[in-house]
């Protein structure tokens, strides 16, 4: 760790995950695991005390480990995936570099905007000018579930979760305090279903797919998945999910993909394309 470009790296993991700090308090809504109580009990109570700038916080343990196996919300974190998703992340990117492999990187479904501000800081350090991070997201939480179309998704409820929801300009805003918002930056805002088909991306490196539902993981992998050039990688963020797992599945199977799938940390998954 004598290296001061490792040093930065490190330290913009801890920063993004908050790992430094550690909460020891959690808005009470984050903390009610069953959607029905939040829904019809929870919420009023919160978005009544919200207009007078007050709301209910819960002390919580702090759990290191949680943290960096990504296992928990973080409140005040810029990103969730956890520092062992970082470190992959940074695997991944720098990869692609030391091994010329062509292409942008993108993640799509980006919160607070973490993994793309990571991104950026990784070809920073590096001096790569040639790449463009990509931040596509809805900027306003997950899709309804289009069970017609997507059964698969049939009583997904990320829609309904608030905390998932952050705005664009909140994205930007966290992409400056970094120092990290420049012309390498490009966002696409919107439903993934409406933007990844005609993002003007030509070739990918690393792709980031964090969509949680079928639909959201399949619009990525069909969208993008044939931009990925032979040696860059596809990291799959929500593969412990059900229906994420089944999504990347069904594409390979589809696709006669056959490269290993690696696990990350028990949450997430990647390949490298070798064909």
């Amino acid at each position: 760790m004598s290296d001061p470009k490792a040093l930065y790296l490190d330290l913009m993991k801890k920063c993004l995950t908050y790992y430094l700090w550690g909460e020891t308090t959690a808005p009470f809504d984050m903390t009610v695991a069953h959607p029905l109580i939040n829904k019809l009990f929870v919420r009023p109570v919160v978005n009544l005390l919200q207009k007078f700038g007050m709301q209910i916080i819960r002390e919580l343990p702090y759990d290191p480990v949680k943290r960096a196996e990504g296992r928990d919300w973080p409140p005040l974190a810029d990103t969730m995936i956890g520092l062992k998703r970082l470190d992959n992340l940074q695997f991944c990117v720098e990869s692609v570099i030391k091994n010329n492999i062509p292409g942008d990187v993108i993640e799509t479904g980006v919160w607070r905007g973490g993994g793309s501000i990571f991104m950026r800081a990784v070809l920073g350090v590096h001096g790569v000018t040639d790449k463009t991070v990509w931040v596509a997201d809805s900027f306003q939480g997950l899709p309804p579930p289009d069970v017609e179309k997507y059964p698969q998704d049939k009583g997904d409820i990320h829609h309904e979760i608030r905390f998932l929801a952050v705005s664009c300009e909140q994205v930007k805003a966290n992409f400056t305090k970094y120092g990290l918002l420049d012309d390498q930056v490009r966002f696409l805002e919107g439903w993934f279903k409406d933007t990844l088909p005609t993002a003007p991306i030509d070739k990918l490196s690393v792709i980031r797919l964090d969509g949680d539902m079928y639909e959201s993981t399949m619009d990525g992998f069909n969208n993008l998945y044939p931009k990925l050039s032979v040696g860059g990688y596809v990291i799959v963020d929500d593969y412990v999910l059900t229906g994420c797992r089944k999504a990347v599945h069904d594409y390979r199977v589809a696709h006669a993909i056959t490269e290993e799938i690696i696990d990350i940390d028990g949450t997430g998954a990647y390949w490298q394309r070798k064909k």
